[in-house]
């Protein structure tokens, strides 16, 4: 196992981390967690020198902080860092804190926490939660007690709200980012994660597959994967241009089976800063630019288009409608479209004024394709190329 300097802290951690938001589960059923294979899975991992260990309160309907705690009796927690996070958006007053950080080192069966996230982070929860209910001082008693080691924050927002909550406390040690090569400019991005290592916090990776999009068999890319002269996996690929960067320090993957552990171990054994060449990572490049001309529509997120008199997010309805197409997972745009955007903000909100197709560069029919995102996504129909 390779190991990495996680920002200004004197901490060595594994180049790969265990997130434990996808463990193995029975009948399909996400809270249903198939105990004593998630135990070896980790366990496993950890032997082979893996040592941080992610989890979360939500995660898998409550159950995934309970099977990492049961994972890490018999001397196992000794030899990780373990990390888990805030659900902020459950506070709705100060001693909150407290109290939701008490029932998760119980669940976890350790008193403390090495790495503990304000979870979720965006310009939202950050004013109305964190701000409004003073939760970093909580945070800086729970460090001063015990009870956790560092205070840090995942996020999911946009750059400008990034930086704002990175030079909003004084004190944070590590961040957590959704960032793989197909998300360099999406959310904090390439520019927050060169951002976050200046200001010497150790950034934590998260989604480095995109959700597992990025380890799919995508026939239009294949030829280009193949005309490489090392042999990867499209999984190994994404992998290994995150460990590329000096600013990543540990990349998160949520693993499901004990294959994807012994692969992911592997590749993380292979791995160092500056280890692809030039012609490598022009090809991750071109692999990118060819993924994304996959969309049927042609929309840039240059936002010219809003505010939408009536709401709706156009930019996230294309991009989620797009990756359908990019990725091959139909499904997986219908849940995002669900659970990503407001009801307010959905395409079924458009009511055809057309005020905002003016404005696209792209010159998009944004009218007509808005009804056909609501009865694909939303209704369940079939996927159409164009409207």
């Amino acid at each position: 196992m390779q190991y990495r300097k996680f920002g200004k802290l004197d901490v060595q951690v594994s180049a790969l981390g265990f997130g434990c938001m996808r463990l193995p589960t029975l009948e399909g059923k996400s809270g249903n967690i198939e105990l004593p294979e998630a135990i070896r899975m980790i366990r496993y991992a950890i032997d082979q020198g893996v040592n941080y260990i992610d989890t979360a309160y939500g995660y898998h309907e409550k159950m995934s902080e309970v099977a990492v705690g049961k994972a890490l009796q018999d001397g196992y927690r000794e030899k990780v860092y373990l990390a888990t996070k805030q659900p902020v958006w459950l506070v709705n007053e100060s001693a909150d804190f407290d109290k939701l950080l008490n029932e998760q080192l119980e669940k976890l069966q350790t008193d403390h926490v090495d790495f503990y996230l304000m979870h979720a982070l965006n310009r939202g929860s950050w004013q109305d939660k964190v701000l409004n209910f003073d939760l970093l001082s909580r945070a800086e008693a729970a460090k001063a007690d015990g009870r956790i080691r560092h205070i840090g924050f995942s996020f999911h927002d946009d750059l400008e709200t990034f930086k704002k909550i990175v030079d909003g406390y004084d004190h944070w040690d590590f961040c957590q980012i959704q960032y793989n090569y197909m998300d360099i400019e999406n959310q904090a991005g390439t520019k927050g994660l060169q951002y976050a290592a200046a200001k010497g916090l150790g950034v934590v990776i998260m989604e480095p597959l995109l959700g597992g999009k990025l380890a799919r068999d995508i026939p239009a890319i294949n030829p280009l994967w193949e005309s490489a002269p090392v042999h990867r996996t499209p999984a190994e690929w994404a992998l290994q241009w995150l460990w590329n960067q000096p600013e990543v320090s540990v990349v998160l993957s949520g693993m499901s089976t004990m294959q994807q552990v012994e692969q992911n171990i592997a590749s993380a054994a292979a791995s160092s800063v500056g280890s692809l060449a030039a012609e490598e990572l022009n090809l991750i490049s071109t692999v990118r630019e060819q993924i994304q001309k996959l969309s049927p529509i042609p929309c840039t997120s240059c936002e010219y288009c809003l505010p939408c008199p009536n709401g709706v997010l156009i930019p996230r309805n294309f991009a989620i409608y797009n990756e359908a197409a990019m990725y091959g997972d139909l499904e997986g745009a219908r849940n995002a479209y669900k659970y990503w955007i407001s009801d307010e903000g959905k395409a079924a909100q458009c009511i055809q004024c057309q005020e905002c197709e003016p404005k696209c560069p792209q010159h998009i029919h944004i009218s007509d394709w808005m009804p056909v995102i609501e009865e694909v996504l939303g209704l369940g129909r079939p996927y159409v190329m164009e409207p």
